[in-house]
């Protein structure tokens, strides 16, 4: 049995909200615990916890998946927030984050990335991100529609002879739906690119050159979501999942 750990969304108190409203919640979002959820594979929401109590708790994981939601901080990637501070991200997840992300590269596991996890492993790397596309980039596609949400779609283009050729091969559908006004601005070290929105060149993968391809990785669309995308047609969600529960159990041995 695998034990994926996956990192917390949280929410904060807020006096107006009638249940647990003084309280801070943490929660894996529904779609996502079931796309990583299979017979043989636990997914394990971990719990905002501190120094020896958090090591004890990760201990038996065997992988990571950092899961979407806020956005960064920029101060997280040595920035100040651009249009009088609007997009100023969440920066306690953040190095909750990070955290995560040291633990599990310190001992050589695998870690996946997805959406808000592909940036933050992008920073975790030193990179950088635009902290709104439309305004630091505004040639660029429509990358996030709040009111169509998962139905927004573009075509990717593969990196040559790379990893997501290996993965999907050939003849495979290359659109993503994509749930993002954040992207990568400066790529991490050691992170090679795997994919483009074929549309404006935005970054949407990447994997760690440190380990095997696939090993430590991110995207930057929702396969979890894929399911939900009305006309049909995205990139087979699955086969990603797949190919890094592969990796998984290699490791595991």
């Amino acid at each position: 049995m695998l034990r994926i750990g996956v990192s917390a969304c949280f929410m904060y108190p807020d006096p107006n909200r009638l249940v647990f409203g003084h309280k801070t919640l943490t929660y894996i979002e529904k779609d996502m615990s079931r796309f990583l959820s299979r017979p043989d594979v636990q997914a394990i929401m971990i719990p905002d916890l501190e120094g020896d109590t958090m090591a004890a708790f990760l201990e038996g994981m065997d992988a990571l998946v950092l899961q979407g939601g806020a956005d960064l901080a920029p101060e997280s990637y040595g920035e100040e927030p651009i249009e009088d501070g609007r997009w100023r991200g969440d920066s306690y997840r953040d190095e909750y984050e990070f955290t995560l992300i040291d633990y599990f590269m310190k001992r050589g596991k695998p870690i996946l990335g997805i959406c808000r996890g592909f940036q933050v492993l992008n920073v975790y790397f030193g990179g950088t991100l635009y902290q709104d596309i439309a305004t630091q980039r505004p040639n660029s596609i429509k990358h996030r529609d709040a009111a169509q949400y998962d139905q927004i779609s573009h075509d990717i283009e593969f990196m040559p002879d790379g990893l997501m050729q290996e993965i999907y091969g050939q003849g495979a559908s290359r659109r993503v739906n994509s749930i993002h006004h954040q992207g990568v601005k400066d790529i991490g070290k050691d992170l090679q690119i795997l994919a483009k929105c074929k549309e404006d060149g935005m970054i949407e993968a990447f994997t760690w050159t440190g380990a095997e391809p696939g090993k430590v990785m991110g995207v930057q669309w929702h396969p979890e979501f894929a399911y939900n995308f009305k006309p049909g047609g995205l990139l087979e969600a699955p086969k990603l999942y797949d190919h890094f529960l592969a990796i998984c159990r290699k490791v595991q041995g």
